[in-house]
């Protein structure tokens, strides 16, 4: 019972971080939010940002309220999953650490998920539309692009998601040893 319970918190705050940084990471891509995808993560993550909003004024074209509360949900998931396993809490500085970790650790996966499908995608239907297509290209264009550019396509097959999803991974073995 306890083991469910601690997987059903974990997995629900690990959406809840996810779900936050997608908000954050459109924002930054600046992708379509007329797009129905876009505007579900908007409606779902607005009960958290908008009262930060009112708070937190934009620092140019960063949207300090998304900033923080992708730092808010993370501490709050870095927090429950110490509770939740018993281990006492950490010190400043090694709380700073793991909650950062937590971000970069949903951010590459994030990553190498939405490259993954774009690949996907682009081989199962090449040239089509979809909103989730849409969305896929906002967010991987950036990062295969200067894979592009150093590793050419091969016959006309583009292996830019291969190697960015062996790169992504790689790091995340990293940030697992560190």
């Amino acid at each position: 019972m306890g083991a469910a319970f601690t997987f059903i918190v974990e997995t629900l705050l690990s959406l809840a971080l996810f779900v936050v940084l997608a908000r954050l990471l459109l924002q930054w891509t600046r992708a379509d939010f007329r797009n129905p995808l876009c505007q579900a993560v908007v409606r779902i993550t607005n009960p958290l940002i908008l009262p930060l909003r009112r708070v937190l004024p934009p620092m140019g074209k960063v949207d300090t309220a998304s900033v923080v509360a992708v730092l808010l949900v993370a501490t709050v998931d870095v927090a429950c999953i110490f509770a939740l396993h018993g281990i006492g809490m950490p010190g400043p500085l090694a709380w700073i650490r793991l909650v950062l970790t937590e971000i970069a650790r949903t951010l590459l996966w994030t990553y190498l998920y939405a490259i993954f499908l774009y690949a996907l995608l682009g081989l199962i239907a090449p040239g089509g539309y979809s909103p989730l297509q849409s969305v896929l290209t906002t967010l991987c264009e950036p990062v295969l692009r200067p894979i592009r550019r150093l590793i050419p396509a091969v016959a006309g097959l583009d292996l830019s998601p291969m190697w960015a999803i062996i790169l992504i991974y790689a790091i995340l073995i990293i940030i697992r040893a560190v």
